[in-house]
């Protein structure tokens, strides 16, 4: 559930069904990638990082290449980690806007507060059992109001029919146009890459397998944290088909009812619930739990990074219990309160899901690049992965912020699925050309005019693939151009499996090269070990 509830945050919780109501159900075809990884994690990843026994994940980058490295990684994964979470507290602070109207820059330093305070005073042990309760917390909400949005509108057979007749439900794209939102190839192909970066090397996800006993049991955990996610997955899917069942007849972002894309489903409690007293709040809790739980595995984990990549390694007295703990705790003060402040940023942006993918991509897609060269690339040396990680970098920070760049002046936009005002049983002001009506149903039809395409237009699920190709590309053209291309000096310990077979073969069939100090061998008489044995 710990596993889970890190993973899970409010922008799964919200974001998601409002994918789901504005675009369709193709997102959810996703999970085949979230499959795809386990294999990936159950066979090449974690077999190495549990058999090392890592504290922080940066760790192995040193091993596996040099202290520059390492220290680069560190700094990647903070970048992305301060780009996640701003996020994160942005979303319980729609929801709760929505409920009360409060404003949402006196609720995200509450969140934040709180989070800090028992981060600060329990480590490790408090964020993960307060994981567990905000897990069973956040699946009862949603469970909650899945039974009774679906008792009041008709029963599931009214919901499904309903989005069948809106184009909502859908068979897999299989498009081959990479700057379509979704197609099947994006979904698999970008999608395996999203989830390993969020899997194989964030330091949120890695410091809870290592803390199992067992690789086995490591191996399991990720099968059951996959299983649940799924599961939470089909449940936000279904509860964005019942936001549209519920407005079918009434859009509430064209009427304003709801001011943002993500209160969309906080809009669907409150008008479900609203005559059980408690309950509207206890779905905002669940919201709340899902945001604090992300939130204070990312500030733990980042302290974590800070003071074994940075004060254990430049600091060479050993730190006293008193002064370790002093460093975590400002280290979560710090982070936390610029948190808040990036919030401000966050909200002029678009829909949650989108934007926290592409953002979190900048950083995470380099350090996925770098960490598959080290583990599955024997050939990749230092130098070269540290180039890779910095040119990936820049082209993605170039990337992702051209995009947004374009999404926030409407330059790029993407079909919506039918919606309609005409049944509406309330005034609003209609902001809809009436050349836009027809049928009863209004089309907005906001692609992107082929002429204006650039690389940045492509679906942002292809970000992390495109950060982690041009890592392990430029890696590998740096590493042969210099020289350095040599992998007898490789520790088979610090590769996947497969690869480290693959170099112990290869380390047998070359002839060993024997001392000259050898008496019997100072006439250059050199034998291989086959022919010293016969």
């Amino acid at each position: 559930m710990s596993l889970i509830s890190s993973f899970i945050s409010g922008i799964t919780l919200l974001g998601t069904p409002t994918e789901i109501y504005l675009y369709g159900t193709q997102y959810l075809y996703i999970i085949v990638a979230m499959i795809s990884m386990g294999f990936l994690m159950h066979y090449f990843y974690l077999p190495v990082y549990h058999e090392l026994k890592l504290i922080s994940t940066y760790q192995y980058l040193e091993s596996r290449f040099d202290k520059k490295v390492r220290l680069f990684g560190s700094v990647l994964f903070i970048c992305g980690t301060m780009l996640w979470l701003p996020i994160v507290i942005y979303v319980p602070a729609l929801a709760f806007n929505q409920a009360t109207g409060a404003n949402i820059h006196l609720v995200t330093p509450m969140v934040c507060l709180v989070c800090i305070f028992y981060t600060c005073v329990g480590g490790l042990k408090a964020v993960v059992w307060t994981d567990v309760v905000q897990t069973l917390l956040m699946c009862g909400a949603m469970v909650l109001i899945m039974i009774k949005g679906t008792m009041d509108i008709g029963g599931p057979a009214v919901v499904f029919r309903k989005a069948m007749d809106s184009g909502r439900i859908e068979a897999p794209n299989f498009t081959f146009d990479i700057f379509e939102r979704y197609t099947i190839w994006s979904l698999v192909i970008g999608g395996v890459p999203h989830w390993l970066k969020s899997n194989a090397i964030n330091q949120n996800m890695i410091q809870r397998y290592l803390s199992l006993p067992t690789l086995a049991a490591a191996r399991k955990a990720i099968w059951y944290f996959i299983a649940g996610v799924l599961i939470f997955l089909v449940i936000c899917g279904y509860s964005g088909l019942l936001i549209y069942a519920t407005y079918s007849e009434c859009d509430p972002l064209e009427t304003k009812l709801a001011k943002r894309k993500d209160q969309l489903l906080s809009l669907l409690v409150m008008e479900t619930l609203k005559d059980f007293p408690g309950l509207p709040g206890l779905f905002v809790a669940g919201v709340f739990s899902a945001a604090l739980s992300s939130l204070s595995t990312g500030l733990n984990s980042m302290s974590a990074v800070i003071l074994e990549d940075f004060f254990k390694m430049f600091v060479k007295k050993p730190l006293t219990k008193r002064q370790t703990a002093f460093i975590m705790r400002f280290v979560v003060v710090l982070f936390g309160a610029l948190c808040v402040g990036l919030v401000f940023v966050v909200e002029q942006l678009g829909t949650v899901l989108q934007l926290s993918i592409t953002l979190s991509s900048v950083a995470n897609g380099p350090l996925l690049g770098i960490f598959t060269a080290g583990l599955m690339i024997p050939w990749v040396g230092g130098t070269g992965a540290l180039v890779g990680g910095f040119v990936s970098l820049t082209f993605m920070i170039w990337m992702c912020v051209s995009a947004q760049l374009d999404l926030a002046s409407g330059a790029v936009k993407y079909i919506r699925k039918p919606y309609t005002t005409m049944g509406c049983n309330y005034t609003f002001v209609d902001l809809i050309p009436m050349s836009q009506v027809s049928e009863n149903i209004t089309e907005v039809l906001e692609e992107v005019s082929p002429p204006s395409l650039k690389v940045y237009h492509i679906s942002y699920l292809f970000y992390t693939m495109v950060g982690a190709v041009i890592t392990i590309a430029i890696a590998l053209a740096v590493t042969f151009a210099l020289g350095t291309h040599k992998i007898d000096s490789v520790d088979s310990t610090l590769l996947s499996p497969f690869a480290r077979r693959w170099i112990e073969r290869q380390r047998q069939k070359k002839p060993t090269v024997p001392s000259t100090t050898d008496p019997k061998l100072r006439n250059g008489n050199f034998k291989t070990i086959e022919e010293t044995k016969t």
